[in-house]
């Protein structure tokens, strides 16, 4: 029952993106089936991509710093969590001074059971297979009295909301925290156009995959006819919005049926599937971001090699 009715949403979302005047669009949140993550732990280690090298070091050698800053009994909460590999420097830490419970929250069941797997010697692992806030919201109910939460999202998924919806989106991850809770923000930090087009557009080819495994899901899923070798990947920045942009071009016009999506579409030349949005932020950005959202920013982090910031904002 559950696969049917997440079929009906895929359904829907595309549907309404493939129809959407102006801009074709696609919900970056689907990337990641099987083979979409596969290939997204491929970019991690392209020599292109530092982003996520550059949130793991941060982690790695401010984790202490981190901990030193929050109250005694933490209970953390990680949206998004995947298996939790990043996170567990901080569960080491908060490790040698408490017992450990720690909710990843992601809609992968199979990264929730590899994080349980992973990180049982060093915390209380109870994986919530849920969005975001429900999973947020699960968890911050079940908190005892005398508890702390400390939410973590990483890697600048952040990045991929509207800048409004940025600021909803931590509202309402405000709305489910006390006074005093802590959340640690990772986002990518604006760098030369040169070094962050290369980042989204490797010369392997790997991003190019994952990018046109989208389609090919939706031909696995909803029973649609794409034809990949007639779309090429697309990646550009836009510095007055500060993000990168994933496109699928069309090169040549074609007609595509959906057939579970009830949808046939056509495509001219040149005609774009926007994919992602990928805003990159300055480090300035990021107090005002929190302010509007409830927060007061506690601490910074900034990678020297690879410009990225974690960033502690406080519940106010």
């Amino acid at each position: 029952m559950a696969a049917l009715a997440f079929d009906a949403e895929f359904a829907r979302d595309v549907h309404a993106g493939l129809t959407r005047a102006g801009q074709k669009t696609l919900p970056c949140r689907y990337f990641y089936d099987d083979v979409g993550s596969a290939l997204f732990e491929a970019i991690t280690c392209l020599p292109e991509y530092g982003l996520s090298r550059a949130d793991a070091r941060i982690l790695n050698e401010h984790a202490g710093d981190l901990v030193d800053m929050l109250p005694a009994n933490v209970v953390t909460v990680e949206l998004g969590s995947g298996s939790g590999a990043k996170t567990r420097p901080i569960l080491e830490r908060l490790c040698r001074r408490q017992v450990v419970p720690y909710y990843p929250v992601d809609l992968s069941r199979r990264a929730l059971a590899q994080c349980a797997q992973d990180l049982a010697g060093v915390a209380a692992v109870m994986p919530i297979e849920a969005a975001y806030l429900d999973g947020l919201r699960y968890a911050a109910e079940r908190r005892a009295p005398g508890q702390t939460l400390l939410v973590l999202f990483l890697g600048s998924t952040v990045g991929n909301f509207e800048p409004e919806a940025a600021v909803d989106f931590l509202l309402a991850v405000r709305l489910a925290l006390r006074p005093g809770d802590a959340l640690l923000l990772g986002t990518d930090l604006v760098k030369s156009e040169e070094r962050m087009i290369a980042a989204y557009d490797d010369a392997a080819g790997v991003t190019a995959a994952f990018n046109l495994n989208l389609l090919a899901r939706i031909n696995r899923e909803l029973g649609a006819d794409f034809d990949l070798r007639r779309f090429e990947h697309v990646a550009r920045y836009t510095a007055d919005a500060q993000r990168i942009e994933m496109h699928l071009r069309s090169r040549e016009f074609q007609i595509v049926s959906i057939h579970r999506a009830n949808l046939i579409v056509d495509f001219v030349p040149n005609e774009t599937i926007c994919t992602e949005v990928c805003h990159k932020f300055k480090p300035e950005d990021l107090c005002t971001i929190g302010r509007a959202s409830g927060f007061s920013l506690e601490a910074q982090w900034i990678d020297a090699e690879w410009p990225f910031a974690e960033s502690l904002f406080l519940a106010v």
